[in-house]
């Protein structure tokens, strides 16, 4: 085909042919008729036909195309068909007397048709969000394609295509011309040439075969899997296939990716590696390969802007014009040497560095080894309390260390905790790329190879064969633009004599370019190739340890028991908290939704103070006679209900349950416990029993001992009986159960359970159930136990103690968890009388529980709470809370129903608010994007699709806009 040829197809609208038209040519060729509707294309017209026999695809094509390439679209998909392990594809269907392509004339314009099998499943496009997974996965198919049908041949596969990469550069040059906007046409013909110069070299080297060229969002279809992920598994539409570039092929998938990527193009990353796992990439065609997708992203948009002045009402392609733009920013928002070598780095090839064997001193008058290096990463010693907010704390630290010794340095790839940010959906740049002396002003300061001097608003650059040395903070003494040889004087470091001055250094080997100082964690290590250290100059201590994040997983995995599970399967390493944050050892910043252990707040200074004090103080048991056991005890009593003056002081959670069902059996001197079902109470051998949850226990429901009874979860949402009517209905199915203690003549040693149902997502049990269980309980000589570990000590807001919302005094109060904000520390409440009976069994003792240090956590947790106002806190904020939770209910139908009060509150998910059939593994999906999002968060309940939202009582209203905020991004865009 010439260039003429090419060029008046491309100015072709869609062929005009109606719905009616379309109908009338399938039943006249096809015998089928059936409920048309118009699917969207650039330059075809097709149409979906439903019928009671299958559905199907009517493509319309211009003449102008000719059949030898209409042809070679139907060999490739019965190609695709024979071949094993190939993806799936349409069939094609043939017309009534047997053609596969039927000439046709509508309104004397001359076309040709084709019928395809419709392939079930879901594009891609319309989606915001792609996990990794689907990006690996549409990355995987379009290898397999291509493997496919490397073997297949055709004459219609050589031909003049707009959207062959191997004219790119040609067809923008037409396309630019239908651009009216001279500032974007000017910026996108510069692209275009920056990427053709980049190609041009790697042409020759560039593999050739039949390729679909157009393995899209557009034209794939997908399963979804298990969490509700879409996996690509089919594709449709050869249109485009060709005779041309194998990488050309994945450069168009990429391509098609960056409309998805929030502006990141390092997204694109999973599908090069599962491509390059399957059909393997030679390194230049992964050279090529990015300037190959800035083409793809140029053609995209000319050739949108070109379609929408043929064809204005073309709503396909105004729809996607949006989406192009944006694939085509992203595409131009970072350096072509970025993205080689991340791609280079995906695909396990190593980058070659700069030999700085033979470089000279770049401060010849400083010792190395007198230079001192300043820890300003996440486990920092200089932190505590936020004070890396403080503006310039980097500096401040850095010149106090210099003032001390001489000189100070900051570390070359370090994760900077300063630079990280609350409330952010994406990561912060905390990776460093440059590194910051401070020394004596008038340091000499020379070049570390030979080079030439650039020098534009006080910053120097020194470009030698290989790399650019970047320096900020000199008096320059040579002139700009001149040549100069190593270990010549550049300058001396600016600043008044007998003061310290600030050098700061970096290293990059991109031309004309000003390279960040800063990196974000998923960009470090491409970067890095570009901007390596500057150790060579200053000393090994210039260089941050490397997180050893995968190492320490496996040495976790290797000796810490398996049965202690860890959240998430690729956790991050957190290694720093403060109030409802927590920071990984990257400097990503999470918002803490999980952590109910530290009610006060991570990294409180007040417990950090009054914990450290007492251990320089004193720290035994409980045995001994000292202040804070006595008053830690009168206070945990005065919140108690009048008569419940009695306090136990233990080590968790667990040892209090376990102490609560020792002591109702020592006092009633019976056995048989009374609880609920889908309960957790704790993992000692008594606890655990009493533990009902097969979340927590798949086995929990077979395994009970005989004296553990466990009753129907008055779960008023989806238990047996709904609604806040149920109370009656749930009470109905106690009394059998205490029946049959009762006929056996063993009586009741008790009843346990959570005061709200915490383990199901925060559920409040009916009202007055409580009440009735606690008087029938009582009437058998039990006793009532509230289980108020995990709901308990102000976390309601409304209420201080969970009990309280149902309006009963129990015999026995278990508490733990926040107690301690961290610090091992529980407590049993009771009445004097109860607790002598367990004298009749011997004395109790537990070692830490009592301990000096643990009554200090304890009081200084009270003390925090009532200054800082906590429960009114939990109170305010948890109802604003819910609140906003509540009105999702009303855009997004996988959420059922919001649990809970103050700040213990469930989110519960459902795949259908009938038959309320839960969402587990949409719950965990969800989970792990919003980790993505910086959020913590993790599924509860028996079918774990319960968000369980439990942070610190610190949480503020900000905080839990972001934590509402992120979680409606996910349920808007998918996961």
């Amino acid at each position: 085909m010439t260039d003429e040829a090419l060029v008046d197809r491309m100015a072709l609208p869609r062929p005009d042919v109606t719905a009616s038209e379309a109908a009338d040519i399938l039943l006249s060729h096809y015998g089928l008729s059936g409920t048309l509707s118009e699917l969207g294309s650039q330059q075809d017209r097709n149409y979906r036909l439903d019928t009671e026999s299958g559905r199907y695809v009517l493509k319309i094509c211009h003449a102008a195309y000719a059949a030898e390439e209409l042809e070679a679209q139907n060999a490739a998909i019965h190609h695709l068909r024979a071949k094993a392990g190939a993806p799936r594809v349409p069939n094609v269907m043939t017309s009534t007397d047997g053609q596969e392509i039927v000439p046709v004339s509508v309104r004397e314009q001359d076309y040709q048709v084709r019928l395809l099998e419709y392939l079930e499943g879901e594009g891609l496009t319309h989606r915001a969000y792609l996990a990794p997974a689907s990006v690996a996965a549409l990355g995987a198919l379009c290898a397999r394609l291509a493997e496919a049908l490397a073997d297949f041949t055709h004459p219609g596969l050589d031909r003049s295509l707009q959207w062959d990469l191997r004219r790119a550069g040609p067809v923008a040059v037409q396309l630019l011309s239908s651009i009216t906007d001279s500032a974007a046409r000017d910026r996108i013909a510069k692209t275009m040439v920056m990427a053709v110069r980049r190609i041009q070299p790697l042409a020759p080297s560039l593999r050739l075969q039949a390729v679909h060229h157009d393995v899209t969002g557009d034209n794939v279809v997908s399963r979804p899997d298990a969490h509700g992920r879409p996996l690509p598994d089919g594709v449709i539409d050869f249109g485009d296939i060709i005779r041309g570039w194998l990488v050309g092929d994945l450069a168009v998938t990429c391509a098609s990716l960056l409309h998805q990527a929030d502006n990141d193009p390092f997204y694109i990353l999973p599908a090069v590696k599962a491509y390059h796992e399957i059909y393997p990439l030679i390194e230049e065609e992964l050279k090529a390969l990015w300037p190959l997708i800035v083409a793809r992203a140029v053609i995209l948009v000319a050739s949108s802007e070109q379609q929408i002045a043929i064809d204005p009402d073309n709503e396909y392609v105004r729809g996607n014009l949006e989406g192009e733009r944006r694939i085509f920013d992203t595409a131009m928002s970072v350096p072509f040497e970025l993205m080689e070598a991340a791609i280079l780095k995906t695909a396990g090839l190593d980058i070659a560095g700069v030999d700085m064997a033979d470089w000279q001193p770049l401060l010849p008058e400083i010792e190395r080894a007198s230079i001192a290096y300043v820890d300003l990463g996440v486990q920092s010693p200089h932190f505590s309390d936020g004070n890396w907010r403080a503006t310039d704390m980097d500096w401040r630290l850095l010149a106090r260390a210099a003032a001390e010794t001489g000189a100070a340095a900051t570390r070359y790839g370090e994760y900077r905790l300063s630079r990280t940010g609350l409330h952010h959906a994406k990561a912060q740049a905390t990776y460093t790329l440059h590194m910051d002396i401070c020394l004596a002003a008038g340091s000499t300061v020379a070049a570390p190879f030979g080079g030439r001097i650039t020098w534009y608003d006080q910053h120097l650059v020194l470009t030698g064969p290989e790399i650019k040395l970047h320096l900020d903070g000199i008096e320059l003494s040579v002139d700009d633009g001149s040549e100069v040889a190593a270990g010549q004087e550049l300058g001396t470091v600016s600043g008044e004599t007998s003061s310290l001055g600030g050098l700061r250094l970096q290293l990059c080997s991109i031309t004309g370019f000003e390279p960040p100082l800063f990196a974000t964690p998923g960009q470090a290590a491409a970067w890095s190739a570009l901007c390596p250290s500057p150790a060579a100059l200053l000393g090994p201590g210039a260089d941050a340890p490397k997180p050893e994040t995968a190492a320490l997983l496996e040495m976790r995995q290797a000796h810490f028991a398996s049965p202690q599970k860890h959240y998430y399967a690729r956790p991050p390493q957190i290694e720093r908290g403060w109030k409802e944050h927590l920071f990984d050892v990257e400097a990503r910043a999470y918002l803490d939704m999980v952590n109910n252990v530290t009610i006060l707040g991570h990294g409180h200074p007040r417990m950090a103070e009054a914990i450290s004090q007492q251990w320089l103080t004193l720290n035994t048991n409980s045995r001994f006679h000292y202040a804070a056991v006595a008053e830690f005890s009168e206070s945990l009593a005065s919140l108690a209900p009048d008569g419940l003056d009695a306090v136990f002081l233990v080590n968790s959670g667990s040892e209090a349950n376990d102490l609560a069902l020792r002591l109702a059996w020592a006092h009633s001197g019976k056995r048989n416990m009374l609880c609920l079902l889908e309960g957790y109470h704790g993992w000692s051998v008594a606890s655990d029993a009493v533990s009902t949850s097969i979340a927590d226990n798949p086995q929990a429901l077979t395994t009970r001992p005989g004296w553990v009874h466990a009753v129907i979860s008055p779960n008023t949402y989806r238990g047996q009986f709904r609604g806040p009517e149920s109370t009656a209905d749930y009470l109905g199915t106690v009394m059998p159960v205490l029946e049959a203690i009762d006929a056996k003549g063993e009586g009741l040693a008790g009843f346990i359970a959570e005061s709200v149902y915490g383990n199901a997502g925060g559920i409040p049990l009916p009202d007055g159930y409580l009440t009735e269980v606690y008087r029938q309980v009582r009437e058998r000589g039990g006793l009532c136990i509230a289980d108020e570990v995990q709901v308990g000590y102000g976390r309601l807001g409304h209420y201080f103690w969970g009990f309280e919302q149902q309006g009963v005094v129990p015999d026995i109060v278990t508490i733990a968890k926040g107690m301690g904000n961290g610090h091992p520390l529980g407590a049993v409440i009771t009445t004097k009388e109860i607790a002598a009976s367990l004298e009749q069994e011997g004395y109790f003792f537990s070692s830490a529980g009592g301990s000096p240090v643990s009554c200090v956590a304890g009081m200084t947790v009270l003390n925090v709470m009532a200054e800082e106002r906590l429960q009114d806190n939990a109170r305010a904020v948890g109802d604003h809370l819910k609140g906003r939770l509540a009105a999702l209910i009303d855009s997004y139908p996988i959420v059922g129903a919001v649990h809970g009060i103050g700040l213990y509150l469930g989110l519960e998910f459902v795949r259908d608010r009938v038959t309320l059939e839960p969402a587990t593994e949409e719950t965990g999906a969800i989970c792990d994007r919003l980790l993505e999002l910086g959020i913590i968060m993790q599924p509860t309940g028996d079918h774990l699709n319960v968000l369980k939202i439990k942070p610190p009582l610190c949480l503020t209203e900000q905080s839990a806009d972001f934590f509402v905020d992120m979680l409606e991004k996910v349920l808007r865009e998918g996961w």
